[in-house]
């Protein structure tokens, strides 16, 4: 497992700066761990396995966020795979190319995924975002009824499925998707990096 994305200061990615990492901190897995993902309950952690499609749809949320940094907007990248594991939806940030503040990633890649499939019940599905959702996110996650939630990077300036919040898991929502967390953790991390390192 690699670091999240590490530094000084920070508001969160949806800020003005950078998100700040946890390398090292509670809430990362612990070494030799290279086939679990993390899940943060309490501030405690507990492996949760991967699915075969997890990394196959981390690479493409990866390859889709690096298409973001062209429009000058934070590279988050996410997909939708249907309950076979099929990608049925693409988004990357698009709030700087459109100036909708609500153009998250993973917002986009839900109304393309509902779009596709003719309905916004998206039961079954799983959500694969290159970092941990903020709340808007993950609310709009829980509304959708997707089975999965799978992120790579933490945020805990920003984060709400397990780092700052855990909006997802809430025990008073009526749905709580499963989460799993750091898969292909460095390489989204550094994606972020290199963003931000750019625009300081």
């Amino acid at each position: 497992m690699g670091s999240s994305p590490a530094g000084a200061g920070g508001v969160g990615m949806e800020g003005a700066e950078r998100p700040v990492g946890l390398a090292g901190g509670a809430g990362v897995a612990e070494a030799g761990v290279a086939e679990a993902g993390v899940e943060r309950v309490g501030g405690a952690t507990r492996g949760v396995p991967w699915r075969e499609g997890d990394v196959a749809g981390m690479r493409e949320a990866l390859a889709v966020a690096a298409g973001a940094v062209a429009t000058g907007d934070v590279p988050v990248g996410a997909v939708v795979l249907d309950a076979s594991g099929v990608p049925i939806a693409r988004a990357a940030n698009e709030r700087e190319a459109t100036g909708d503040p609500t153009a998250h990633a993973e917002i986009l890649a839900l109304r393309r995924a509902a779009e596709a499939l003719g309905t916004w019940r998206l039961t079954g599905c799983t959500l694969v975002v290159t970092l941990e959702p903020c709340t808007m996110c993950a609310g709009a996650m829980v509304l959708a009824r997707v089975d999965r939630v799978v992120f790579g990077a933490w945020d805990p300036k920003a984060g709400a499925a397990g780092s700052l919040w855990d909006v997802v898991r809430d025990r008073r929502l009526n749905h709580r998707p499963e989460v799993v967390a750091g898969v292909n953790e460095q390489a989204c991390a550094d994606l972020l990096d290199r963003f931000f390192a750019e625009h300081r």
